[in-house]
């Protein structure tokens, strides 16, 4: 599969920006990539979520008052 890349251009509050450019300072980045990698984050954290929901709805959710086996178990 061949990816293309597009353009988004946005405005921004200037307090924002400066907040942006500190975070990805902070962490060796520049904005653009500080930006494109929380939102690839987000996505993925509401994407993992909905998996989670479906499961739920799937297999019904744990009962509170029911013992659950956890994959840790007996493991030391």
């Amino acid at each position: 599969m061949v990816m293309g890349t597009s353009v988004l251009s946005l405005r921004i509050d200037h307090d924002l920006l400066e907040r942006l450019r500190n975070q990805a300072a902070k962490r060796g980045m520049s904005v653009q990539d500080y930006v494109v990698r929380t939102l690839i984050r987000d996505d993925f954290d509401q994407r993992f979520q909905t998996a989670v929901e479906e499961t739920e709805r799937f297999y019904g959710s744990p009962d509170p008052g029911e013992d659950q086996v956890r994959p840790s178990a007996g493991i030391r």
